[in-house]
């Protein structure tokens, strides 16, 4: 039977295992997809520990792990047009992305281009599309400055080359361990941890015009201060701090479109997806463990064979 990585209760790890589960069968607008690939976040194991996004029900439990996706359409449900078995594609599944089988809503998935692979394209539909959301809804101007808490991440990465594309230009914190890094994507490095917005002030005398906050906590709260119109202040970490400051949640576009858009960017060299590791399937806790512990540098892609 198919295998899939799971967790069992809320917790740690120890609440991981692998199952056997039967192969899902599509519902109308629905996509079955042998996935080939699925990306990693840190989404993943905060789910695990009993966390729910805002609006959203309990995880029926076992619950499977990840929520983006590549793969090849199996099988289509009731509905589904512009889609057919066979073809390649990417998106948000229902019902998790570590596993060999999978179902995507057809309107949150998209077709892969032939020339992105099933690696970069299943590090996508999470990391990068929330940039892109991101710098889309700051709306800023050419020569504008945007600061980045945690750039060094996958939604990170993604949002400062995105961002240098629009060109603005860009701080970015992360450890003092991801200095080259940074600056290996165009950004100007900040140390983060206590002080931080006055490092981010001396480097930038003029000041900041739009925080993108990926760390929230203590970091937010600090920078929070460097921006004047909190419309210029969101957050993809820390939806109830960033509301209590007066700024915004990344509001989520979610759709097929969203995600063309920005493998566009990666297939014209806009956009390079910084998959810094992969794991095979079987090493799924491996895998979760490296971006658990903080220590992930771009994106960590799990493979899965056919």
């Amino acid at each position: 039977m198919p295998k899939a990585y799971v967790f069992n209760a809320h917790g740690g790890p120890e609440t991981e295992s692998f199952i056997d589960r039967p192969r899902p069968s599509p519902g109308p607008g629905q996509l079955l997809v042998a996935v080939r690939a699925a990306g990693v976040n840190p989404v993943d194991w905060k789910l695990r520990t009993g966390y729910r996004r805002p609006g959203s029900s309990a995880a029926e439990l076992p619950a499977v792990f990840g929520n983006e996706v590549a793969g090849v359409v199996e099988q289509v449900g009731a509905g589904v047009e512009g889609f057919a078995p066979g073809d390649e594609v990417f998106g948000n599944p229902v019902g998790g992305g570590y596993a060999q089988y999978t179902l995507l809503p057809v309107t949150i998935a998209a077709h892969k281009p032939a020339g992105l692979s099933f690696v970069d394209a299943a590090a996508l539909p999470v990391a990068a599309a929330t940039a892109y959301d991101g710098v889309r809804q700051l709306a800023l101007p050419p020569g504008a400055t945007l600061l980045i808490t945690g750039v060094g991440g996958g939604v990170g990465v993604a949002a400062a080359q995105i961002a240098r594309h629009f060109g603005i230009a860009v701080i970015g914190t992360a450890s003092a361990g991801k200095k080259e890094f940074v600056e290996s994507l165009g950004a100007v490095h900040i140390v983060s941890g206590p002080g931080v917005a006055e490092r981010v002030a001396a480097a930038a005398p003029d000041g900041v015009d739009a925080v993108f906050d990926l760390v929230g906590g203590a970091d937010l709260e600090e920078v929070a201060r460097l921006v004047a119109d909190r419309s210029k202040l969101i957050s993809a970490a820390d939806r109830g701090t960033v509301a209590r400051l007066g700024g915004s949640p990344v509001e989520r576009a979610r759709t097929g479109a969203i995600l063309e858009e920005v493998a566009k960017l990666v297939v014209d060299g806009v956009l390079r997806p910084y998959v810094t590791q992969t794991f095979p399937l079987e090493q799924a806790a491996d895998a979760l463990r490296t971006v658990e512990n903080g220590h992930a540098r771009g994106k960590i892609v799990i493979e899965v064979g056919p």
